[in-house]
This record gives C-alpha cells, sequence and structure tokens, in this order.
C-alpha cells in the first residue's frame, strides 16, 4: 500500500513539471530576422588561381595563402611547385606585409611578370592581378568575395584564352551561332578573318616559348586596336585567331584584314631587349546560305592557306 502511494506521488510531482502541451506547430510565432543576420560574416581567404598553363588538368587550380611566405618554383620543397623547364628551382615568393601581398623575384632565369608583362622585382599584388611564372599564369584573388570571385574567374576560363585574354574557340563558335541566324534573318552581311602568324616556329625555336607566348599576347592587343566594337577577336588554337565581323562585306573585310597586314608588319615585338619583327598572313570569307558553321570557317581557313601557299604576309579573299 505505502508503495503504491509513493509511485503516484511522483508521477503527480513530473506533472506538475511538465511544460504545458502545444497543439500544432502553427502556434509557435516565426522569428524575424534581418538581412545583416543572414550575411555570413567571413573574410575570404586570399589564394592564386591557375588560368594559363600548358597542363590543361591544371586549369583552375586554387592554392590558398595562408602563410606569411609562400614560395614558388621548380623544386619539390616550393609551397607551390611548377614542372617546368622555363621555371627556376626557387623562382619567387609571396611575402605577406601589413595586410598585403608582395611578389618578389628571387633572380630566376626567366623571370616574373605581372599583367603586362611588367618585370617584378618586390611588386605589391592588387586583386585581379595576373601573376606570370614561366608558362604558367595566375590571377590573384582577394578579400570576403573570393568564393564569387573564383566562380567567376572559372566561368571566363570557359570563354577566354588565358595568354591572350580575348575569346577561346568556345566563345567564337557561341559569337557565330548567334550572328549567322542574325545575318540571314535580316539580310545582313557577316565576314569572317582567319589569321596565322608567319613563321612562328623559328620565333620560338629561335627566341624560345616564352617569347613566342609574348609575341602572341602582344600581337592580340595590336588587333584589337583596329576591330570595331561589334566584331569579335579570338585564338582559334596555336598562333591562329580569327575575327568575326557583323554587318561586313567581303569587300569590307578584305579592307580591315590589308589593315592589320599592314599594323603587324609594322609593329615591332619586343621580347627581353630583343627585337621581333612579325609578320601574319590571313584569308577572308563571306557568310552565303548554304555554310553552316564549320564550312564558314572551312571557307576562310582555306583562303589563309592559299595565303601562306602564295608567298605568306599577304590577304587571300575568297572566290565567289
Amino acid at each position: 500500500m505505502r508503495r503504491s502511494t509513493l509511485a503516484e506521488a511522483v508521477i503527480r510531482s513530473r506533472q506538475r513539471k511538465s511544460p504545458p502541451k502545444v497543439d500544432s506547430d502553427h502556434d509557435i510565432k516565426t522569428r524575424v530576422t534581418t538581412l545583416e543576420e543572414l550575411k555570413v560574416k567571413r573574410k575570404g581567404e586570399d589564394c592564386l588561381v591557375v588560368i594559363y598553363t600548358p597542363t590543361q588538368a591544371n586549369l583552375g587550380q586554387r592554392y590558398v595563402l595562408h602563410k606569411d611566405v609562400t614560395s614558388i618554383g621548380r623544386d619539390r620543397e616550393n609551397d607551390i611547385v611548377l614542372d617546368s623547364d622555363s621555371v627556376s628551382r626557387r623562382h619567387a615568393k609571396l611575402e605577406h606585409r601589413d595586410g598585403h601581398f608582395y611578389v618578389i623575384d628571387l633572380d630566376s632565369t626567366n623571370g616574373t611578370f605581372l599583367n603586362d608583362d611588367t618585370p617584378v622585382t618586390a611588386n605589391q599584388m592588387r586583386r585581379g592581378d595576373q601573376l606570370k611564372i614561366g608558362d604558367t599564369i595566375f590571377k590573384y584573388l582577394s578579400g570576403s568575395d573570393v568564393e564569387a570571385q573564383y566562380h567567376e574567374t572559372i566561368f571566363n576560363m570557359t570563354i577566354t584564352d588565358g595568354l591572350t585574354d580575348i575569346s577561346n574557340k568556345k566563345q567564337l563558335d557561341n559569337v557565330l551561332d548567334k550572328e549567322m541566324p542574325r545575318a540571314r534573318r535580316h539580310n545582313r552581311e557577316l565576314s569572317l578573318l582567319m589569321i596565322d602568324i608567319d613563321h612562328f616556329k623559328s620565333v620560338n625555336d629561335t627566341y624560345g616559348h616564352l617569347a613566342g607566348d609574348t609575341v602572341l599576347r602582344e600581337l592580340a592587343g595590336v588587333l584589337q586596336k583596329r576591330l570595331r566594337e561589334d566584331d569579335s577577336l579570338g585564338r582559334y588554337g596555336g598562333e591562329e585567331f580569327c575575327a568575326i565581323l557583323p554587318e561586313t562585306s567581303l569587300a569590307g573585310a578584305v579592307q580591315i584584314a590589308e589593315e592589320l597586314r599592314l599594323m603587324v608588319e609594322r609593329h615591332v615585338f619586343m621580347v627581353e631587349g630583343e627585337k621581333i619583327l612579325v609578320t601574319i598572313s590571313l584569308g577572308a570569307a563571306e557568310l552565303n546560305d548554304d555554310m553552316d558553321r564549320k564550312g564558314f570557317y572551312k571557307a576562310a581557313d582555306e583562303m589563309l592557306y592559299e595565303a601562306k601557299r602564295s608567298g605568306r604576309n599577304r590577304v587571300c579573299p575568297q572566290v565567289r
């Protein structure tokens, strides 16, 4: 009898301490939050992203700069190892000073360069800077939105040639897929130039591949200066470029091509104090009703090779 009374007393005690029962989830009021509370308050990690490299598998690789000193070179003991004979064993280093990163060249054989081939001694890096070491180009990302910058950089890599900073073949295809139907729909002219550097192999053999990269990059800048805002210039592959010219007849394309040829012929390419003279051959074609994208490229490409066969440093137009 006493045992039963004690159990009942414990049950009654627990019932008194239990919280009131909520009949439904709808009875719980939603807490109001502000936009400031929803923001993720964290600083992104500064990093280098590979945007150009001969080894395609390394494109987009990200190196977080979490140390006060980050070494770069061919030697395996470096923090960032670049397995290339154009990179010195101890090539360069990044130092974190007073909230900024500085890149310092370590008397490397081929030098370290920022942005438009500016030689590095001890230079402060700024967000978006491009760092060239040997045949690899990095982009420096910094700040609280570094993740967004990274994804933007990766997207741009899908449509931009990392060396020359103009459209790549994929983006040229995208532009033509838009411009060809538009030209036909509105009965407008559309022309295409295929451009190739003459004897480019001899430039690489004589001055080295790094000099060849510099020539490609500078050539893109020279061509871009003459082309109009609505024109699209891209690197088709290797030393071959392509220019898409909306609302341009074949005769107009040939005139532009001739101006480009003369600009390049007169331009002096400077690589480490050496003057390099370069010429280009060009083929021109105009869109017709029977062409698809592949056929349009082919028509201009055939004229390019005709220009090369007939002596180089010239423009050959499509025969209609």
